[in-house]
Formats: structure tokens, C-alpha cells, sequence
């Protein structure tokens, strides 16, 4: 309802365009597709549109009706395919390149919260780092960012001991082994969101021997995610740092 009386707020609200409004709630059946418009009322955020698994036509028809009663737009595993349907209908998408996102935020410009630090144990695990940024930017949180301080070479990470000690909650991305969250969490009183990837060597099982080293950390406060899920992280260290 308070999409519906900001876009009329200079005009009269008439009884058949608040029927048109509320017959699509709380949600809109596009055939393939029924979109959760009800989604930013009970969470505050807009639903999210996967993009691996759909057609570059039917994540730009999403896109569209996400976007008709929304300011905010997150399109994740996103090709440049996909990009060019969503630009046709909307051309305001911008697309990330590094985290494969596609993001439209048309609201005001307001001040980010700080807190939220995301760190990476090696530059080949930044895509899914750069998806928790991407995602938690648009949650309106200030992200500050520590890249390649793996475990291999310690110094690298503990030269940035204060960076970690300031922060509200830590996001830490990791393949191969996944011990990275596990040195961070014994660091720092704060929540660790730990992501391991599906970067590694044949016994790293496309990430599940990280997903299993993070899951049997020693190391307390630490919650893990789904491999490769930058998404996830990144949401859910934008609703504890708010």
C-alpha cells in the first residue's frame, strides 16, 4: 500500500486504480512466474530474481512487474544475454560485472550504515565475494573490503587486524580448504558469515570440503552459507548490521 500512495501521492487515489493495484496482490501470476509483491512488505526488501536456470525473456518480464511496485531491482547469476533483455525493458538496469548482478535502485540517495566488512581469502573467490557486496550495497550498507589475506600467507590478514576489529559483521569468503572464517572467528567478537566456493582442487569437491571445514570450525560465532552464495551472506549480514 505504500508503493500505491507514492505514486499518487500528487494525485486523488481513485477506487478503480487501488483495485487495479490490489488485484495483483500479493502477487502477479505471469504464467511461468508468479511474483511475490507482498516480498518488501514482510521483509523490507523486494523478491530477488535468480538468474541461472531462466530465459533472458522471462527474467526481463520479472524484472518489469518486480520493478512496477518496487524502487529496488537484484538480479543475480546474470549473463550479459540476460543484461541486454532486462536494458530493452528497463534501461535504467545497470549491470555489475565483477558479481554477475543486475541492479536498478531508483530512491532517493541516502547515507549507507557502516559495520559490514567482506573478506576474501584469493582473488579467484572475488565473484562470489563481489555478490555479497553487490547485494548488501543495495541493503543500504557501507562495505568495506580485505582481499587475498588466505591463510597461506597469515601476515597478509593479521597486517589488517584493525580493520577487522572495527567491524559490526564479517563476511568471509573462502575455497580450497575453507580455514580462513575459522582464523577470522577466533579474532573477533562479532558474527562471522562464512561462504565457501567451489574454488579449489579435485578433493575440494566443488566446494564441499570448504562447506564441511566451515560447518566443523572450532571457532565461535560463526554461521556458514551455501557454497558459492554470496547472496545469502550479503543479505543476511545486512539484516544484522542494520
Amino acid at each position: 500500500m505504500r508503493n500505491i500512495l507514492t505514486k499518487y501521492r500528487d494525485d486523488d487515489l481513485t477506487l478503480d486504480q487501488v483495485l487495479s493495484h490490489l488485484k495483483k496482490l500479493p502477487y502477479q501470476d505471469l504464467g511461468f512466474a508468479k511474483v511475490d509483491h507482498h516480498r518488501s512488505i514482510r521483509t523490507g526488501f523486494p523478491e530477488v530474481i535468480f538468474g541461472q536456470g531462466k530465459t533472458p525473456q522471462q527474467i526481463s518480464s520479472i524484472a518489469e512487474v518486480v520493478l512496477s511496485h518496487s524502487e529496488r531491482l537484484l538480479v543475480t547469476r546474470a549473463s550479459h544475454a540476460v543484461f541486454d533483455a532486462v536494458k530493452e525493458k528497463v534501461p535504467d538496469a545497470i549491470y555489475e560485472e565483477q558479481s554477475k548482478a543486475i541492479v536498478v535502485d531508483r530512491r532517493e540517495t541516502k547515507p549507507l550504515k557502516p559495520g559490514l566488512l567482506v573478506v576474501c581469502a584469493g582473488t579467484a573467490d572475488l565473484p562470489v565475494a563481489y555478490e555479497a557486496i553487490t547485494t548488501a550495497e543495495l541493503m543500504d550498507c557501507k562495505v568495506d573490503r580485505l582481499f587475498d589475506v588466505g591463510v597461506a600467507g597469515i601476515h597478509r590478514l593479521l597486517d589488517n587486524l584493525t580493520i577487522l576489529l572495527n567491524a559490526n559483521v564479517i563476511i568471509v569468503v573462502a575455497g580450497m580448504e575453507g580455514a580462513l572464517p575459522s582464523v577470522i572467528g577466533g579474532l573477533v567478537n562479532v558474527p562471522v558469515i562464512a561462504v565457501p566456493t567451489s574454488i579449489g582442487y579435485g578433493s575440494n569437491f566443488e566446494g564441499l570440503a570448504a562447506l564441511l571445514a566451515m560447518l566443523n570450525s572450532c571457532a565461535s560465532g560463526i554461521g556458514v552459507v551455501n557454497i558459492d552464495n554470496g547472496f545469502g551472506a550479503g543479505y543476511l549480514a545486512s539484516l544484522i548490521n542494520a
